[in-house]
């Protein structure tokens, strides 16, 4: 099973991930690789000191109105390589998308997008806007390429 969603309400955004990493489960949170630019890009953006306990990281999406969780419920998965994934099963998105009266739906990396596509948006209606895996697997990405991609999470904040 999935991490917990990070929401709350007031929540404006969702970030959608695809499945959580093997350092992510040995961390007990999201994006735990110490690689995953993911806590260091969310904190440059939103002009914060980077968190480094798990309260600190949920506390700082809160505070920014941001819900952060996975497209998917279960899978089978090869390591951390999103291509492998199968059998996938997906979250409830909608129901997490209605409950908190979130606008607008942001996908960590291509396979987040795939899978929200397939599972999510004949239910939500709502178009996701597809954005550079943070992983260290997406390599070609520097953290300021990586940040002005990831600028227009904050129009919608």
């Amino acid at each position: 099973m999935s991490f917990d969603p990070v929401a709350q309400q007031g929540a404006k955004i969702l970030i959608l991930g695809s499945w959580p990493s093997p350092k992510s489960w040995e961390e007990g949170f999201y994006y735990g690789h110490p690689r995953n630019r993911f806590w260091k890009l969310m904190a440059e953006l939103l002009e914060q000191p980077i968190p480094q306990t798990i309260q600190q990281k949920k506390g700082l999406l809160v505070e920014n109105s941001i819900a952060l969780w996975d497209t998917l419920r279960s899978c089978e998965i090869d390591g951390a390589s999103d291509a492998s994934i199968r059998n996938a099963v997906p979250n409830d998105v909608a129901a997490l998308i209605q409950k908190y009266g979130i606008k607008a739906v942001f996908c960590n990396g291509n396979a987040a997008m795939k899978f929200y596509k397939k599972f999510h948006y004949p239910h939500t209606n709502i178009q996701a806007i597809a954005l550079p895996s943070t992983s260290p697997a997406n390599a070609s990405y520097s953290l300021q390429r990586l940040k002005e991609q990831w600028q227009v999470i904050k129009e919608y904040l």
